[in-house]
């Protein structure tokens, strides 16, 4: 077979597999990306440059942070494939449609890809979720859109694959002949958490078409992003005036930050957001009126407005997060910009913090069950993939839910390109 590429194209990350006549392996299309073997699914337009160049995974980052924010950041742009609201967007007086801002994604790992296998790949196997959209005119213009995205990053035969499948695919390489089993996969991205019990069979069983085998499927907008954005809340927003409280000259009404400046401050490509007149007049106003330790806190916001160095901020955020999967403490540090972060977090704390985030994904998966019909012991493994399968509290769900099956974790970002990259030799 000629060689093919697996593409998963992630909400948040996105991986890149090669198959060459049935051996495959995965493509280190970002090599400055912390999260190894992946591209961060982000573009930037920047404004500075008189070619407004765009630039895409850990450079768009880069140079967001460098032009501290004179541009446009776009992320998670794979949510809106089902959306059809979204006809265009005008980015410095050009108009894009949404295929084309993801051709741009598409077509920068194509590229990398291709220079590391030293030839030209037309072939691929593009991953796709169970469901865009329950609404089946949605869900098929989603599928649309994203294979006019690949044909204009240059691809010429495009094949999709269910991203549950495409994950689980390593495991039914190891069943026996004529086997078959029911497994609950769970995907962890960074903006969501999607489930899926499907028929696991042997290769010799199955067919390229997949989908009678999905049994069920369900999701929650919860990720990686969403636990980062509780540390941020919990442990480090009060070192940029969280609970500064003032009182006007005009009123002894205590007020403080407006609820906009830390909403955008839990997230952190929105905080060069909060440069606008309007924000900075409300932060000034309480700096004005604060004393001693709370002024200074405002000053540090201040500081990390116009510094831009959020991004870095968060990274010590995830740092400790990570941490605390494999002990039982850690530390959020961080010393830098005249501010100096040292943290510390149980992890008891830390589920402390993110109990209603675990009660709905424990739910989700609850429903799904009851969606396909079968009980916990029904389930025969349960595969999980993605950095947040990793927390403890996370894996519990599925322990005390199904206590006697076995709990397998892959990769964390590259299951499931590895498995698209598999299934080409189904396709080609």
């Amino acid at each position: 077979m000629s060689l093919a590429f697996g593409l998963d194209f992630g909400t948040s990350n996105s991986a890149l597999s090669a198959n060459h006549d049935g051996r495959v392996e995965m493509l280190d299309i970002d090599a400055n990306n912390p999260i190894a073997w992946t591209l961060k699914s982000v573009l930037f337009f920047c404004k500075e440059e008189t070619e407004k160049k765009i630039y895409a995974g850990h450079d768009a980052v880069e140079k967001y942070i460098e032009t501290e924010g004179e541009g446009r950041y776009m992320q998670s742009v794979k949510s809106f494939l089902p959306d059809d609201s979204f006809d265009k967007t005008e980015i410095f007086n050009k108009n894009y449609s949404l295929a084309e801002l993801i051709a741009f994604m598409l077509k920068t790992i194509k590229a990398r890809g291709e220079k590391i296998v030293q030839q030209t790949v037309d072939d691929v196997v593009l991953g796709r979720p169970v469901v865009f959209s329950k609404d089946k005119q949605k869900d098929a213009l989603a599928e649309q859109r994203l294979v006019e995205a690949a044909k204009m990053a240059g691809f010429k035969n495009i094949r999709f694959q269910l991203e549950p499948i495409a994950a689980a695919l390593s495991y039914e390489n190891r069943l026996g002949p004529n086997a078959e089993k029911k497994i609950i996969v769970g995907d962890f991205g960074g903006g969501t958490s999607d489930f899926t019990i499907l028929n696991a069979r042997k290769k010799s069983q199955r067919n390229a078409d997949r989908s009678n085998d999905i049994l069920s499927t369900g999701g929650v907008y919860i990720g990686g992003d969403s636990f980062d954005s509780v540390m941020m809340w919990e442990k480090v927003c009060p070192y940029y005036g969280r609970h500064v409280k003032v009182k006007s000259i005009m009123s002894d009404h205590a007020q403080g930050l407006s609820p906009l400046v830390m909403n955008k401050l839990r997230r952190w490509h929105l905080i060069p957001l909060l440069r606008s007149m309007k924000t900075m007049r409300n932060i000034k106003e309480i700096k004005y009126l604060s004393t001693g330790a709370d002024k200074k806190t405002i000053e540090n916001l201040e500081n990390l407005i116009h510094c831009n160095y959020g991004y870095r901020l968060f990274q010590s955020i995830e740092k400790s997060k990570c941490e605390l999967s494999s002990a039982p403490d850690s530390r959020i540090y961080f010393n830098d910009y005249d501010i100096f972060i040292n943290e510390p977090i149980a992890r008891t704390e830390f589920e402390g913090y993110i109990n209603g985030h675990v009660s709905r994904i424990k739910q989700c998966v609850d429903q799904l069950l009851s969606d396909a019909g079968l009980s916990p012991g029904d389930i025969d493994a349960v595969f999980l993939t993605g950095g947040s399968s990793f927390i403890p509290a996370i894996k519990k769900i599925f322990k005390e839910t199904f206590p006697s099956k076995e709990i397998m974790q892959s990769d964390a970002f590259t299951s499931v390109s590895f498995g698209l990259g598999l299934d080409a030799s189904t396709h080609f």
